[in-house]
């Protein structure tokens, strides 16, 4: 007799990864009302960015490049804004393990949405085209569950939800000649970007010995010229180093244990350089943790209604499906990793502009009710190079939960979305609604009363003037290292008072008639020209405001309605730091809503970027 219990679960969505395309993907999913399943194989959430991987998030704002040169906002709204946020401000320790707390408490907290953890997706049923079910185990208490679902959703990196239901997949790397790619290589392969692990290390008051095992590799100096690692002064130990990076030859799936157990040796090996190999500065430095758990870069890619590929990418070309945007480098490394010591670790080619991600990518082309977000979604090896970055699968999770959410809401297959630009142009707005960013696209809300009505303010710079807060956009575009010029609004988009006219400042809408407002939505300036991501290096944190709300976003401020000529405070907010607020409102009618700003947590003036009022939210428009 068996001890395993088997239990019999349905949901509208069923997300299989909770890494950083799952848990955006399942929480907007949830959002948006539909009733959802994760399963995370882990013990915690997060994936590459959890505690047993500790790497960083990066996106489309290349580390911050593009916001330096002229202010332009790429870095990722939405999800993954609301969760750098709270992470900046409710871990000013930069734990990794409160960075898990954070992503469990989001999830937890979502009514729409059951978490599994430690449960792994093992199998999938289909009938014809599409999956019936999947089958979940849970190991740790003899559990396993099968799963039905309308839309299934894999996010888990490696593929697995996908490959078990027999969704087409590649891997490795295509022919310079199947999609005209110059950059790619002359035959097509197998190798794919290796894996890393990553180490802290913390100085003490004195002299650390450290003895390696016997089994740990060996490096010299000149093994490690073309990789950035400390001289002298000890500087950049406190963080390990994303080139100890191996298994790209190997099958990073299959042969996942095996590259585990060198890149161990490799990275006590360079540890050991470090330590004992002449004078890195680290006398006084010890390994306070190291992971064992091999961050992946590279595995599976779906075979989507649509290939994503280099010119895609570098050319900026606008899809009218476009669900999330990346602008990360095309970055490559040798696939032989540290081993590869005459070759740099990494080879980035700059992308021009920010760039549309279609759905297409992200519906598979033989299962019609399976969808995938992350580093797994259907593209070349070269546009991957782009893509796999983990603030950008969370920007694509986003996306792809709040279309599956569209697709349960209006009896369609997630195959069926791109014949029907009706629901996609609902997808987009949704998305525009919370936050997210798509090149072009601006605030059609047919729901939002604010657009298009008479603004007014106490004050406005020639730069910001009070309109700019219904121009339905949300973020400041400028230059050639933001969107393509045929495709931008330039502007800095945000309504911003005159400083010297001090505080408070207020913002003003006016209707010809009455209405019942029951919403009000703002979205505040919270710096995105500026890198923000949880950081163990002290590199990364000097680019940064952490342990603190960023300076420019509106601290404390009050929501006002005009009724009959007589003004009543609805909503008083102290010591805000997020980016979107939600408010609700009794109802009443009202000729006039104002937004008094009374201080800000670092700046001199006001700024939003956004106001949206509504008689009536709903999930969709």
């Amino acid at each position: 007799m068996s001890l395993v219990q088997e239990h019999e679960l349905s949901c509208d969505v069923l997300v299989a990864g909770g890494g950083a395309a799952g848990v955006p993907c399942a929480l907007a999913a949830a959002r948006c009302g539909a009733k959802v399943i994760l399963c995370q194989d882990r013990p915690v959430l997060g994936g590459n960015a959890s505690s047993e991987v500790c790497l960083h998030v990066v996106g489309a704002d290349a580390s911050g490049g593009r916001g330096l040169e002229l202010q332009t906002e790429a870095r990722e709204g939405g999800i993954i804004e609301e969760i750098r946020l709270e992470t900046c401000v409710r871990n000013p320790q930069r734990s990794p393990s409160m960075y898990d707390l954070l992503l469990y408490d989001k999830c937890r907290s979502e009514p729409h949405l059951q978490l599994l953890l430690n449960t792994s997706v093992t199998g999938a049923a289909r009938e014809g085209s599409r999956i019936l079910h999947a089958t979940a185990d849970r190991p740790s208490t003899e559990d396993r569950f099968r799963i039905a679902a309308k839309v299934f959703v894999d996010c888990t990196g490696d593929g697995r939800l996908g490959a078990e239901a027999g969704a087409p997949f590649r891997s490795g790397r295509e022919s310079r000649t199947e999609y005209g790619e110059s950059l790619a290589e002359e035959s097509p392969d197998a190798k794919r970007l290796g894996s890393t692990l990553l180490f802290r290390a913390r100085r003490h008051d004195r002299p650390m010995p450290f003895v390696a095992p016997a089994w740990a590799r060996k490096f010299t100096e000149a093994d490690l010229r073309l990789r950035h690692h400390p001289s002298v002064d000890g500087r950049g130990l406190e963080h390990g180093f994303w080139w100890v990076e191996w298994g790209g030859c190997l099958d990073t799936i299959k042969d996942n244990e095996a590259i585990r157990d060198e890149l161990l040796a490799i990275l006590l090996g360079v540890w050991d350089h470090l330590k004992n190999g002449g004078d890195h500065g680290a006398d006084t430095w010890a390994l306070e943790w190291f992971g064992f758990l091999p961050g992946k870069r590279e595995s599976r890619r779906f075979i989507g209604q649509h290939v994503l590929t280099e010119s895609d990418v570098l050319e900026s070309r606008a899809f009218p499906d476009a669900i999330a945007y990346g602008g990360w480098p095309i970055d490559r490394h040798p696939p032989e990793g540290i081993d590869a010591r005459d070759q740099h670790p990494a080879s980035m080619v700059s992308v021009p502009f920010l760039y549309d991600i279609p759905l297409r990518c992200c519906v598979s082309a033989a299962v019609s009710n399976l969808m995938f977000a992350g580093r797994n979604i259907s593209a070349t090896h070269l546009a991957f190079a782009s893509t796999r970055v983990m603030a950008t699968c969370a920007a694509i999770g986003q996306g792809v939960g709040t279309a599956a959410a569209a697709a349960v809401a209006r009896c369609l297959l997630p195959s069926e979305l791109a014949g029907h630009p009706e629901t996609i142009e609902t997808v987009q707005q949704r998305l525009l609604r919370d936050d997210a960013f798509l090149i072009g696209k601006v605030n059609g809300d047919p729901l939002d009363r604010a657009i298009g009505v008479k603004v007014s303010a106490s004050s406005e710079q020639p730069a910001g003037p009070a309109a700019s807060a219904i121009s339905g956009q949300t973020r400041s575009v400028h230059g050639p290292k933001g969107c393509p010029a045929d495709r931008s609004r330039p502007g800095a988009h945000r309504w911003m008072s005159e400083p010297a006219a001090g505080m408070p400042a207020w913002l003003q809408l006016e209707w010809a008639r009455p209405i019942r407002p029951s919403a009000v939505q703002l979205i505040f300036d919270t710096g995105l020209h500026r890198q923000l991501t949880l950081t163990h290096s002290d590199h990364f944190l000097a680019r940064m405001v952490w342990g603190r709300p960023q300076p420019e976003t509106v601290r404390h401020y009050a929501l006002e309605g005009r009724c009959n000529g007589s003004w009543r405070v609805f909503q008083e907010v102290r010591d805000n730091y997020l980016r979107r607020q939600v408010h609700s409102l009794p109802g009443e009618p009202i000729d006039a809503l104002r937004l008094r700003v009374e201080s800000t947590n670092g700046i001199d003036h006001a700024r939003v970027a956004e106001v949206r009022v509504y008689e009536e939210l709903r999930p969709f428009s």
